[in-house]
């Protein structure tokens, strides 16, 4: 049991922070008559796709193996085989973002292969949810001595503090429309190409439930 006049209050935060990770997706292909050159064509590009990841250091936060298929391509309405295709997708996650845009170029350069994103994000344990909680709660214990000295009372205990919503970033999007770069043949010299990273939005929302003190003063209406 409760006792005393209790009120009810939402206290909500929102916040626009950089993001912390970029990640994006390298797809290295090949296609031959054989399919042992075929295979041997994958495994070098896919292996040269590492080594060019693998030299920015630091820069580079994880590099993971995705999806690797290898099939054959047959002649329409037969079961002859005219060719095979091979392809190896590496996400990659970035933390230095001036490096970003040079090492997609670099990538998309190399013959047969495609290059897909930045996706931008936070990281799971950031600092910044927590940040963001807490002032979902100041506000909410704001908003209660607000409403208690309105009635001429005080706040005098919390009864109950719970999640009214999530404090998940939303859906990543991509820097203007979706991303892609696949290189057609070496250029002459890879541009420069600088990259903007999205602010990520941050919501966290409170209900909590406080006693307070008997009131003096009664709200009129409309007030």
């Amino acid at each position: 049991m409760v006792d005393g006049p209790v009120v009810v209050v939402r206290g909500e935060a929102f916040r626009e922070v950089p993001p912390e990770l970029a990640r994006f997706q390298v797809t290295a292909t090949a296609r031959d008559k054989d399919r042992q050159a075929t295979l041997a064509r994958l495994a070098e590009r896919a292996e040269a796709v590492r080594t060019l990841i693998d030299s920015y250091g630091a820069a580079i936060e994880r590099r993971e193996s995705g999806q690797l298929q290898v099939y054959p391509e047959v002649k329409r309405a037969s079961e002859r085989v005219v060719a095979y295709h091979g392809s190896v997708s590496t996400t990659v996650t970035v933390t230095d973002f001036t490096v970003l845009g040079e090492l997609m170029l670099r990538l998309a350069d190399r013959d047969q292969t495609q290059i897909a994103g930045p996706w931008w994000e936070l990281r799971p344990g950031s600092p910044v949810h927590r940040e963001a909680r807490r002032a979902a709660i100041g506000e909410a214990v704001d908003r209660a001595r607000e409403y208690a000295d309105a009635l001429g009372a005080r706040v005098t205990a919390l009864v109950q503090l719970a999640d009214a919503g999530t404090d998940q970033p939303r859906p990543m999007m991509m820097v203007g429309s979706a991303q892609s770069y696949r290189a057609k043949g070496a250029m002459d010299s890879v541009p420069e190409l600088d990259l903007d990273p999205q602010p990520q939005s941050i919501q966290a929302s409170v209900e909590a439930r406080f006693t307070i003190s008997e009131p003096t003063v009664l709200a009129e209406p409309g007030d």
